[in-house]
């Protein structure tokens, strides 16, 4: 008898599963109902608030899986809002959510920058800015700091760093045996955290808008934020332990060390990263100066069209992938149907990170309607002293922004609350959006399903929760010596 299966006849896993995720599930899902049982009807969810995120953090620990660990926070948070239909909730966010602009800014702005990276990759003008950068570094730790200056030269956006930088870089790092978690520790450092420190930035531009819609400042809001930026503690620490981290003065922290340690072995690459070993074995086959330009051009492009349009990010890539096309189809460097074809492959490539990013704002609309950063700034109230506002302001926001993974959002809500109690303080107004910002900073910078960390994992090559984990323990040092920075400033300006 032949051990061939008939073509038709169902597959069968080469590893069955283990008990493991059913006894977590079965776990999870008497903790929800329990609480669900325990919350009176119409009153508010105060500490069950947490809940949803805490089971987040929860799973995404226990299977290192991402999507599958906001699913399962948004689901349980459904439950606790609606028991008896949390079905047909779930399809009334999640069509809200589709529907926001944002989110369909987003999915444009993505697709279409994966979409011109894989052009530049496609071409080979990437293999050739990669070719030029080995004749000026020549050290792994020239490659690191190369790597954070390109990061902190394209600030005008955190999206634009996260994936410019790391198809930048990563055959550089590649070939100095640096980690794809180190890499993209530096790239995700080098972006929101250095984003805010710009007033030329799509953060700058936000922010000063909330501020000046919510009665911060009597001018213009933009002129608080430029006042605020000495006071964004977090992204000058952030900037200055990613630079110590590129001159190898500050240690592999834990699992960056095993990270190193594998890459320094010969695999630069994580098991289970969406990526290849990129060879470079093969020199460009044209000029290699041409293929250089070919790589700038479109990122200048990029980067000044995105600057003429007012900080608008979709034009400018709109602009640049209409450039890019027409430069190398003019120069013969591929097909219209090769360049087409990368263009949707690029596309394809961020499906997981903007399913991620998705699920994310169906969590943070779900945290919404539960009041979770409203019970953290009533339950802080009550400790709030002229000196110690900053510092709590700090703590309890970066907080909700690593559970929600909302870097913007959620200061829509919290903005309208904290700006009226620091005023009514007489608190200096500078230092508390400093605060803000430093929270929305790390929010952004340590939360492994934020957009801009599942960003920089994409772009770097490797999972969300390889690179979260591995950041974490650096994000954290961050944000302790951040805190401490708010006290002594508190103290000392109050």
């Amino acid at each position: 008898m032949s051990n061939t299966s008939h073509p038709f006849a169902p597959s069968l896993p080469g590893k069955r599963g283990s008990r493991r995720p059913v006894l977590l599930s079965a776990g999870i899902l008497a903790v929800v109902i329990s609480l669900t049982l325990y919350h009176s009807p119409g009153t508010n969810y105060g500490w069950i608030s947490l809940v949803p995120s805490a089971l987040v953090l929860i799973v995404a620990i226990a299977t290192h899986r991402t999507l599958e660990a906001l699913a399962v926070g948004a689901l349980a948070g459904l439950i606790l809002l609606q028991p008896d239909d949390y079905i047909g909730e779930l399809a009334d966010i999640s069509l809200a959510v589709m529907m926001d602009e944002t989110i369909a800014w987003l999915i444009l702005v993505c697709g279409l920058m994966g979409g011109f990276i894989a052009m530049l990759e496609k071409s080979g003008c990437t293999l050739s800015f990669s070719h030029f950068m080995t004749r000026l570094v020549k050290t792994r730790r020239q490659s690191l700091l190369s790597t954070a200056v390109l990061g902190v030269l394209i600030f005008i956006d955190d999206y634009l760093n996260a994936l410019a930088t790391s198809a930048a870089m990563k055959r550089l790092t590649d070939r100095f045996g640096v980690s794809r978690e180190k890499l993209a520790y530096i790239v995700d450092s080098t972006a929101a955290p250095i984003c805010i420190l710009v007033p030329l930035s799509t953060w700058a531009v936000y922010f000063a808008e909330l501020l000046e819609t919510n009665g911060a400042s009597e001018g213009p809001g933009m002129w608080l934020y430029i006042q605020s930026i000495p006071f964004m503690l977090y992204g000058w620490v952030a900037m200055a332990l990613v630079m110590l981290v590129a001159l190898g003065k500050m240690p592999d922290l834990g699992p960056m060390k095993a990270a190193e340690e594998r890459a320094r072995a010969g695999q630069p690459i994580p098991d289970g990263a969406p990526d290849q070993p990129l060879s470079d074995d093969e020199l460009p086959k044209s000029n290699p100066w041409l293929g250089v330009f070919n790589f700038l051009a479109p990122m200048a492009v990029l980067i000044g069209a995105s600057a003429y349009f007012e900080i608008d990010l979709l034009k400018g890539v709109i602009v640049a992938t209409l450039f890019t096309l027409a430069l190398y189809l003019l120069q013969r460097l591929a097909t219209f149907n090769t360049l087409m074809d990368a263009i949707m492959d690029g596309f394809r490539t961020m499906m997981l990170p903007l399913a991620i990013v998705a699920v994310g704002f169906v969590l943070r609309e779900i945290n919404d309607q539960l009041g979770m950063t409203e019970f953290m700034i009533d339950s802080l109230s009550p400790y709030l002293t002229v000196a110690l506002l900053p510092a709590i302001v700090f703590v309890s926001m970066a907080v909700v922004v690593f559970a929600t993974g909302s870097s913007w959002g959620v200061f829509v809500i919290s903005i309208p609350i904290v700006v009226p109690i620091a005023q009514h303080m007489g608190a200096p107004m500078p230092l508390v959006v400093g605060a803000l910002l430093s929270a929305s900073s790390f929010g952004s910078h340590a939360c492994f399903f934020s957009d801009s960390s599942v960003l920089s994992s994409q772009g770097s090559g490797c999972l969300p929760m390889q690179h979260g984990l591995t950041q974490f323990p650096y994000a954290l040092l961050g944000a302790l010596v951040t805190a401490i920075g708010f006290v002594i400033l508190g103290y000392v300006m109050a």
